[in-house]
This record gives C-alpha cells, sequence and structure tokens, in this order.
C-alpha cells in the first residue's frame, strides 16, 4: 500500500467546531438535509452543512504540495472523485496551465457553483458506481472527504475504480484515535456512513486492494 499522506489536514485544523451544539441542534433532522447535497448543504445554514462554500484560495497550498509529490505537469491527467466545487481541480490547474482535469460529483448545486476555469471539465456521478474511463488513464486519481460518505459495499466499489483508472492514487477520509474523537466525529459528521478508526481503515485497504496514498483527517 501507498505512503500516509498530510496534504488536507493543515487547513481542516484551521476551523474551530463547537461540537455538542451541532448533536443537540435537531441533528437527525440536519443530516437528513445534508444528505441530499443541494443548495442547503453547500450554501446554506451551518447546520445543514459547509455554511457558504466560497472560495478563498485555501486550496492553493493543498494544490502545490500535490504537484510536488506525485511530479505532475501540464501534461498530467488528474481525476478527483467527489470533487465538490472543484476548487482544488482550479488550483491545480492555475498552477499548470493545460493541465487535463476530470472532477465527479453527486451534487447538482455543486458543480455549477465550480470555477468557470474547470467547470467544462465536471461531470454528476456517483463515486460508488463504475467510473467510465480506461484503465490507468490518469496520472493521479483522487478523493478527498468523500468516501467516508459510503455504505462499506459501496466503498469496495469506489476503492477499486480510483484503483483501477489512477497511475497513482490518493483518498483522504475522516477517522478518529481514541474515544474523543470518536465522539467528536459522531457530534460532528452530518453525511459520515463509514466510523473508522485509522487501523480499521488500513484493514480495508488492504482487504479492497486499494494500493494508493491516504491521509485522515480527526476531529480533535
Amino acid at each position: 500500500m501507498g505512503r500516509l499522506r498530510s496534504f488536507f489536514t493543515p487547513l481542516h485544523q484551521r476551523t474551530s467546531r463547537d461540537y455538542l451544539a451541532r448533536m443537540t441542534d435537531d441533528k437527525v433532522g440536519c443530516m437528513r438535509v445534508a444528505k441530499r447535497y443541494d443548495a442547503d448543504y453547500w450554501d446554506g445554514d451551518r447546520r445543514f452543512g459547509y455554511g457558504g462554500y466560497r472560495y478563498d484560495g485555501r486550496w492553493a497550498p493543498v494544490a502545490r504540495a500535490m504537484i510536488e509529490a506525485y511530479g505532475l505537469t501540464a501534461a498530467s491527467r488528474v481525476l478527483d472523485v467527489g470533487c465538490g466545487k472543484a476548487h482544488l481541480l482550479h488550483e491545480l490547474r492555475a498552477l499548470l496551465p493545460g493541465l487535463t482535469v476530470c472532477g465527479l460529483d453527486v451534487s447538482a448545486h455543486a458543480l455549477a457553483g465550480a470555477p468557470a476555469s474547470v467547470r467544462a471539465d465536471l461531470r454528476p456521478h456517483r463515486a460508488q458506481d463504475p467510473l467510465p474511463f480506461d484503465d490507468g488513464q490518469f496520472d493521479l486519481a483522487l478523493s478527498l472527504g468523500c468516501l467516508h460518505n459510503l455504505r462499506l459495499f459501496e466503498l469496495e466499489a469506489a476503492l477499486a475504480g480510483i484503483e483501477r483508472v489512477g497511475r497513482r492514487k490518493f483518498v483522504m477520509v475522516e477517522s478518529y484515535r481514541d474515544e474523543q474523537e470518536l465522539f467528536n466525529l459522531q457530534c460532528w459528521a452530518l453525511t459520515c456512513q463509514a466510523f473508522f478508526d485509522t487501523a480499521e481503515w488500513v484493514w480495508l485497504f488492504e482487504r479492497f486492494g486499494y494500493t494508493g496514498d491516504y491521509e485522515f483527517i480527526y476531529f480533535t
């Protein structure tokens, strides 16, 4: 299997979270709204998701780190499974003009709100459905903050697709290392289906034949 990375963790740690307030604020109702992945989730009230997913340049350091780690050039091809509003793809292309990118996401609202620089390269698609690409078609196939929203059998299918189409692979998922982080994750997560600690994730990656890199984010 690949390496444990830390591309996204510094960005994740910049946000403060009131875990108990979310848990006691009609959590079940908010989960039902969030799992529609529509305007409420992306740009509605914070209790339903992001609370306004507007771009402020924060993905640029992530893009630079990935370019360096994976040796990407303007001739490379990058796939983002669960791309959301595709801000990472936007930054990758800004740094590497001419880069071929493709973004997939279940949310029509997110895709419509993506930067104009990459909007034509995005398409609606569920991560767990077969990917319509050739084996090894992409130099890097990645998925950030998406796969933990799948059920176990869907997760296996999604990882198999990423493994098949990417020469290099990277996924980032939510996880926990102790009881406090598990509690915080359970309080905060609105869409998560896969609550696994780090050892369980690594076991699943190996069990499902995933050989790429990975990162865990924690709710401390």
